[in-house]
């Protein structure tokens, strides 16, 4: 079946006569339309044997030429334009909206809780004891602007930062052709300059997170020492090939795909869902090395745990520090607990498991490969101190990780 091609042209199939017929209008493009269309095939698995149609397209895109012509009986939408929001009106076919770029919310919805994800960024940049801090969006969404209030609100609630002190970039997204980006990231870059440091920024999108990485590397400012990025959306390609790799907010995007067919197949059989509009709060933040700074005004300690951020997982020793680092080994033990509260050995420790962690979480590696890729000679012995580490066995966790991640909705 041409996934593509409208349900009119369709050949008839009287087996699934009796299934309701689905379109699906989620981009693919990107990793957030992917995980949600993941938690709507649970649920088609689990409890409603639909006839799905899903249209390949990417996240702005108009409505599809046959779309207004489409007979169906249920639509998931991440493309809810105004002239689409038109159609859907007028075809009255029942339809969840997914999308957020606009205010107009009058459609059924399930969207994420984008102010409980600006709370927790402003959470996490905070608990860095950094001092300032910055937002960076696009003014013609209306889910950044959200998670620059909710950024703001939980600065406010920790007495940290009066609302209109965060340092605000914005430009826009649509509008922006080829040449326009480069003429937006040449104004990051400006922006990144003038900025006080050290300063946590809150990108509203890993994408956006990208491109205020790129800007620190042109302006030559060092992250994470001097300025914290932290992205949402945990896209683990886009954020892993950023350098440094960019932490991110996890969103429940396959929940929000199971909660929106839960709410359609309410629709379908001519219930009124309840609430009409569904809010999702985030899973939690992928820390990764963007954001793995802590606010120190030692430079021998901060030398040291710089060395450790990027070379832990080489097989760095305490005397590798102490050969650069130009202080007596019991003078960097006690400034190390003094500010840390462990010991350089067992701050080395904890960026090695922390990649283990990720690496296990995401990735089919063998055990043998992450001991290697982590610093460990021997993946006995990387096996015995992750255990005495997180208490897990590294295999358990990569099972216990994943069985999470998979957890019933519903």
């Amino acid at each position: 079946m041409d996934a593509t091609m409208p349900s009119s042209q369709r050949s008839s199939n009287a087996g699934l006569a009796a299934r309701p017929k689905v379109l699906l209008l989620v981009e693919t493009t990107m990793a957030f339309g992917r995980s949600v269309l993941e938690g709507i095939s649970r649920y088609r698995i689990e409890k409603q044997p639909w006839s799905v149609q899903l249209d390949l397209r990417e996240l702005m895109a108009g409505p599809p030429a046959w779309f207004q012509s489409w007979d169906g009986d249920g639509i998931i939408t991440r493309n809810t334009t105004p002239e689409m929001l038109r159609i859907i009106r007028e075809t009255e076919i029942p339809t969840v909206n997914l999308s957020d770029i606009h205010a107009d919310q009058s459609l059924p919805s399930v969207i994420n809780d984008h102010d409980k994800i600006g709370r927790l960024a402003a959470t996490h940049l905070a608990d860095k004891g950094l001092e300032h801090f910055a937002f960076a969006g696009f003014s013609d969404h209306y889910w950044s602007s959200l998670r620059l209030a909710g950024f703001r609100n939980g600065l406010a609630e920790r007495g940290i930062e009066d609302a209109s002190s965060v340092h605000v970039h914005q430009s826009e997204w649509a509008s922006a052709s080829q040449s326009g980006w480069q003429h937006q990231q040449d104004q990051i870059v400006q922006w990144v300059r003038n900025l006080p440091r050290p300063v946590g920024i809150f990108a509203c999108n890993d994408f956006r997170g990208q491109h205020v990485l790129e800007a620190c590397q042109t302006a030559k400012v060092s992250v994470p020492d001097e300025v914290a990025v932290l992205g949402v959306d945990n896209d683990h390609v886009l954020c892993d090939f950023c350098d440094p790799p960019l932490s991110s907010i996890i969103p429940a995007a396959e929940r929000i795909g199971y909660q929106a067919a839960v709410m359609l197949d309410q629709l379908m059989h001519g219930h009124t869902p309840e609430p009409l509009h569904f809010q999702i709060a985030p899973l939690g933040i992928a820390e990764r090395l963007s954001t793995d700074v802590m606010a120190i005004d030692d430079e021998d300690v901060a030398a040291a745990i710089q060395m450790i951020r990027f070379r832990a997982c080489e097989g760095l020793t305490v005397s590798d520090i102490l050969a650069e680092v130009p202080i007596a080994r019991s003078s960097l033990e006690r400034r190390f607990r003094q500010y840390l509260g462990r010991s350089p050995q067992a701050e080395i420790r904890r960026v090695q498991i922390k990649r283990a962690c990720q690496l296990l979480r995401d990735t089919e590696l063998s055990l043998v490969k992450i001991a290697r890729l982590t610093g460990f000679k021997h993946s006995e012995y990387f096996s015995v101190v992750f255990k005495r580490e997180v208490h897990q066995t590294p295999g358990r966790y990569r099972d216990a990780s994943r069985a999470k991640a998979r957890k019933p909705f519903g």
